[in-house]
């Protein structure tokens, strides 16, 4: 197809077969080449298009800029522990001071102390509290999170994912999202 649209320009936004979006933090995107594949393989419903076309020699259609899947995907109750999780979690703010930049993570009982690396023993920290903490235990140091670490569900991660909202909103999404938000003329 003679396309001079860019893969980035116009992302498709991708709903589970029950309008909600697969995920909020990062968003269920797709680029537009994934989204027309999908649409030829019968696999989503169009839900809404954006003004620009792209055209074949033999056809031409509407770049879709919100796609239903027709067959529900379950979502996973249990999300994996992984750093980017944690710090959605946490929402990306350390568990010590609230500081929002050079996060890692801090062991509640350190490895060197028997700790282990799960979501009850880990809590996002910046590199200063990691640092001042060390390997001692939170009441050594009187260094206390502020929310006590749990396992979430993938429900609190895209709850927490509600509140970064990615740079790039289309008007035709803002039905299915929940952000609280200005978009820009």
């Amino acid at each position: 197809m003679g396309v001079h649209v860019s893969p980035q320009s116009c992302p498709t936004l991708v709903l589970n077969a029950d309008f909600r979006p697969l995920s909020y933090y990062p968003l269920s995107l797709w680029s537009w080449q994934d989204a027309i594949k999908s649409v030829f393989l019968d696999r989503v419903n169009v839900v809404a298009n954006y003004d620009k076309v792209i055209s074949s020699p033999s056809l031409q259609i509407n770049l879709p800029s919100v796609v239903s899947l027709k067959s529900y995907i379950k979502p996973q109750n249990n999300p994996a522990f992984t750093r980017f999780n944690l710090f959605l979690r946490d929402r990306f703010t350390c568990q010590y001071c609230s500081k929002t930049k050079d996060l890692t993570f801090d062991h509640l009982i350190p490895r060197s102390r028997g700790g282990r690396t799960t979501w009850q023993n880990v809590v996002t920290a910046c590199s200063d509290c990691n640092l001042r903490k060390a390997n001692r235990m939170p009441a050594q140091i009187n260094m206390h999170p502020r929310q006590k670490p749990y396992r979430p569900s993938v429900f609190d991660l895209n709850n927490n994912g509600r509140a970064f909202p990615p740079n790039y909103l289309h008007e035709s999404w803002m039905d299915y999202l929940y952000w609280d938000i200005e978009l820009e003329p």
